[in-house]
């Protein structure tokens, strides 16, 4: 994986990025590979880029001056908006590597960027985000919300006792390794009978230390600890069992060593992991002699109130342990293949990611979104919510919790500086120069760690409160009822919510009419149709990119006023039923910042009878650029002056929103019939949908078609939306589907062409997402292709090897025959045998900073510049292609001087005996 120093003090100066952690970095050359090909006026690729290896070891690397910490979000590779594909990570980590798998994908390697959870990570020099830099000005919080009736953070009565297990490790399906099965384990003392279980799992982080450097390896070599990720949830297990709960925080530093590989970040491994031990506890809750020492002295776990809580990708793992313990995964992927003898009543995630977008809509979430992230920094969570919308009954409650001023790091203990054992850090980057005046420590928004962690231990609580318990009166904290909690004081937090008691949503994802203001989409490349546009100085967690360039039946409503009175009204396929409830609940977002956004609410039902409803105000959260500010805020107006007019509930045809401000901007994700309470959540029976990947031969003739594997289990029929990606442009096409299980109605034929001719593998892909009734587990797969012909092998000749200063030299590059793709012979500079050498001042010094970032002075041989390099690029289809190297005239009188390049081996290293460019340079005088 990686090996890094530990705070990076220097280093982070040049990592200021769009989401706050190390990843801004400028682009360098790497120490361990292949020198870089800079970005000249031949079209090479820009600094810190460029392509290793031949034949089918061919890469795509990019390296950063500075570590990137080991984080959750994902790391992708992009060409414009075009998602080229996942990285690997270096050992050395900065370097990152992907494996050149499209057979096209060479010759439109432009505008080459990286990103990790919506933030660019090589932006060299800059402390600005693509969308802007931040404000000055300082930001404030929002003002406190009333208390609510109960407080979930206050400590129970119960004391609490501590312990640990460590098993035998397990084999995870795609993991050479095998995953620890340790765990530390909190409980209640004097509690009789059997107590709900809250099991934790925490996010992607560095695995093994000592002193101040961390790597990412596993097992930990010898001399160097496990980092105990695992034990940084002891203040919220403690919290949990004073109040009667079982708890267990268990590790996962085995996955998060492998993950990189897993085609889904290690979902389904997470998942595994997490079933492996709720399996054991089963088994201890039946025999207790055979449990661990601090298991068998605590009170018995009840495991039909069992609570998931997970951090980062591990919020994405404990939500794929849900559904998957509701709908089996496929045993060859599925590293737990016994009885489900537990039943999940709720997740909680804590800045979670989403790789796949799947939430399981009918198990109750709570997600933790913290403002100021600078991993997962677009705050993806939201989808557990907004993806939750229409795909099942909606009777599970699912909330977005929004903390302001919170980064990823904080609510894990052993990921905080002054109190992990480990090496840790902020990571929300503070560059002192540009101090964030949201993010920044020091700020009124900025929580403190103890702060933070506070807040997380109290919102866990309400979830396990709400969710487990049954106690409706937490409900107001986490379901947008404007309440707080004071034991959270004094952050301030935000909930939003889906689900529960509501119903009759005005839901613009499916037929909507919009008059007087925009139909927009949550990611789509164009302004004018996107719902935030690339102008906007901060993002949206609402409208986070998927893996495709756009995505359908995704949206929102979009309004732009420049005065007040001009309405909007939304009019959805078919009438809304109000009927049973209180109130209208809107989620509006409105820009960071923003004061005083007021809205006049009206309806309309089928036989044209009119109500207004009342006014609501809308202020913006506080945000940068660099912060994902855009955020849905919960309004509510009563339904009783539309039953006083007559209006018929059952029937409403419209919703119409009027602007009363001066000016100003709104989005609309939707409204819905709310009233109180928490009904009893029933879990449908639905189809599950897999997608698989299959490696196939190109052959040497002939079409062959080959299907995408795909297995859909489960019971019932729903509706998926399946795009596809061509593997040449990187552009996707879509289709809805309903599938049932055991069919096959998501038909994905590949052909394959065979020939004799070298190109690279083809990578076909599949991606897939649920839309009604249906549970989406492996979303991404198909066919990919292997190459099957050797790699044509290279020759020189030389075309203008001895000319005079200030003319270039010149050298053809040919290959044995003519391959389907690019190929890129790469030449590492190397000493000359005898006589003068060319010298950096020798050289056009354009070229020279282009190639290798060096600059002429001090005056030394070319063979001294690091990661100096020449390449030619061969078109597809054609035999050879020439490469120079710019020579200038000096009024020095010297000798002949020659240079010496020499083709490289799939490791970046001079090719034993491999062809070479030479040349000589004579003085002009």
């Amino acid at each position: 994986m990686f090996r890094a120093r530990r705070i990076w003090v220097t280093a982070l100066a040049v990592l200021a990025m769009a989401g706050g952690s190390p990843g801004l970095a400028q682009a360098a050359p790497p120490s361990d590979a292949r020198p870089t090909a800079a970005a000249d006026d031949d079209g090479g690729l820009p600094p810190g880029w460029r392509i290793t290896g031949g034949g089918d070891a061919r890469q795509l690397v990019w390296r950063s001056t500075a570590p990137v910490a080991m984080g959750d979000a994902r790391v992708d590779f992009y060409a414009g908006d075009r998602l080229l594909g996942h990285p690997t990570p270096g050992k050395d980590g900065r370097t990152y590597r992907l494996d050149l798998e499209r057979a096209q994908v060479a010759g439109q390697l432009t505008d080459l960027h990286i990103r990790a959870g919506g933030r660019q990570l090589d932006a060299a020099g800059r402390t600005e985000t693509p969308r802007g830099r931040s404000a000055a000005a300082a930001a404030q919080p929002p003002a406190p919300l009333p208390a609510n009736s109960v407080d979930p953070g206050k400590p129970g009565s119960y004391r609490t006792a501590t312990g640990e297990y460590d098993l035998d490790p397990v084999k995870l399906p795609g993991f050479p390794e095998p995953v620890e099965m340790r765990a530390v384990v909190v409980a209640p003392k004097g509690a009789t009978g059997p107590r709900p279980l809250a099991l934790f799992l925490h996010g992607r982080h560095s695995t093994c230390y000592k002193g101040d450097d961390v790597t990412g390896d596993w097992p930990c070599p010898a001399g160097t600890k496990p980092i105990p990720s695992y034990r940084g949830y002891l203040r919220d297990q403690q919290l949990l069992a004073s109040q009667g709960y079982m708890t267990v925080s268990i590790s996962a530093n085995g996955i998060n060593a492998q993950d990189y590989a897993a085609e889904d970040g290690g979902a389904q491994a997470r998942s595994s992991l997490v079933r492996q031990h709720l399996a054991r506890w089963a088994d201890w809750a039946a025999h207790p002699a055979s449990a661990p020492a601090v298991v068998r002295n605590a009170p018995k776990a009840d495991l039909s109130r069992v609570l998931l809580v997970g951090h980062s990708r591990g919020g994405e793992g404990v939500n794929r342990a849900a559904m998957d313990s509701l709908y089996p995964a496929p045993a060859a992927q599925d590293g737990y293949h016994g009885p489900v003898r537990w039943h999940i009543r709720g997740t909680v995630l804590i800045g979670p990611t989403i790789f796949g977008q799947n939430p399981v809509a009918d198990v109750p979430s709570a997600t933790i979104l913290p403002g100021c992230d600078g991993d997962v920094s677009d705050l993806q969570g939201e989808v557990f919510v907004d993806g939750t919308r229409s795909v099942s009954s909606g009777k599970a409650l699912h909330s977005a919790v929004y903390v302001v001023g919170a980064n990823h790091n904080f609510f894990n203990t052993e990921w905080t500086p002054g109190q992990a054992q480990a090496p840790s850090d902020d990571d929300f980057y503070n560059d002192p120069e540009h101090r964030d005046p949201v993010c920044s420590p020091g700020t009124a928004t900025r929580l403190t760690a103890n702060q933070q962690h506070k807040a997380g231990s109290t919102y866990i609580a309400a979830a396990a409160r709400l969710f487990v318990a049954g106690d409706d009166r937490v409900r107001p904290l986490l379901d947008g009822s404007g309440k707080r909690a004071p034991s959270a004081d004094p952050a301030r937090v935000l909930t939003h919510a889906v689900g529960a008691n509501r119903g009759g949503g005005f839901l613009p994802d499916g037929k909507f009419t919009v008059t007087g203001g925009r139909l927009c989409s949550a990611v789509d490349p164009d302004n004018h149709v996107a719902c935030l546009g690339s102008g906007a100085k901060g993002a949206s967690p609402h409208f986070a990119q998927w893996e495709t360039e756009r995505e359908v039946g995704r949206r929102a409503v979009a309004l732009n006023w420049s005065a007040p009175g001009s309405a909007v009204k939304l009019r959805p396929g078919t009438p809304v039923a109000l009927t049973g409830s209180k109130d209208l609940a809107l989620r509006v977002i409105v820009p960071p910042n923003s004061t005083g956004t007021k809205l006049d609410v009206s309806l309309t039902d089928t036989h044209g009878k009119r109500a207004g409803l009342g006014r609501v105000r809308v202020d913006g959260l506080p945000g940068t650029g660099r912060t994902a500010s855009y955020w849905a805020r919960e309004v509510r107006v009563p339904l009783t002056a539309a039953s006083r007019a007559g209006l018929d509930l059952k029937h409403v045809k419209s919703l119409e929103l009027t602007p009363r401000s001066t000016k100003g901007q709104a989005w609309l994700m939707d409204a819905w019939g709310w009233r109180p309470g928490t009904p009893a959540v029933r879990e449908a029976a639905l189809p599950r949908v897999d997608i698989g990947r299959t490696t196939v031969k190109e052959g040497d003739s002939g079409v062959r078609t080959y299907q995408v594997p795909v297995q859909v289990s489960g019971q019932g029929g729903g509706q998926v939306r399946v795009y596809v990606v061509d593997p040449a442009t990187g552009k996707t096409k879509q289709h809805l589907v309903t599938v049932r299980p055991g069919g096959h109605d998501i038909d994905v034929p590949v052909q394959v062409k065979g020939n004799t001719r070298f190109s690279y593998d083809v990578d076909n892909t599949v991606l897939v997402k649920a839309v009604r009734g249906a549970v989406i587990g492996s979303y991404r797969g198909g066919v990919t292709v292997e190459n099957d012909d050797p790699m044509p092998t290279i020759g020189v000749t030389p075309v203008a090897d001895r000319v005079a200063e200030g003319q270039p030299l010149k050298w053809k590059v040919t290959l044995s025959e003519a391959a389907d793709v690019d190929i890129y012979p790469y030449f590492v500079v190397q000493p000359v045998t005898g006589g003068p050498e060319l010298s950096t001042k020798d050289v056009d010094p354009a070229w020279l900073d282009s190639v290798s970032g060096e600059t002429p002075d001090p005056e030394r041989p070319l063979s001294q510049v690091k990661y100096l390099t020449l390449f030619a690029e061969v078109p597809a289809g054609k035999p050879s292609a020439e490469v120079s190297l710019p020579t200038v005239k000096d009024q020095v009188t010297e000798p002949a001087e020659s240079v010496r390049f020499q083709l490289t081996d799939d490791n970046g290293n001079p090719q034993p005996g491999g062809p070479v460019l030479s040349g000589t340079v004579l003085d002009a005088s």
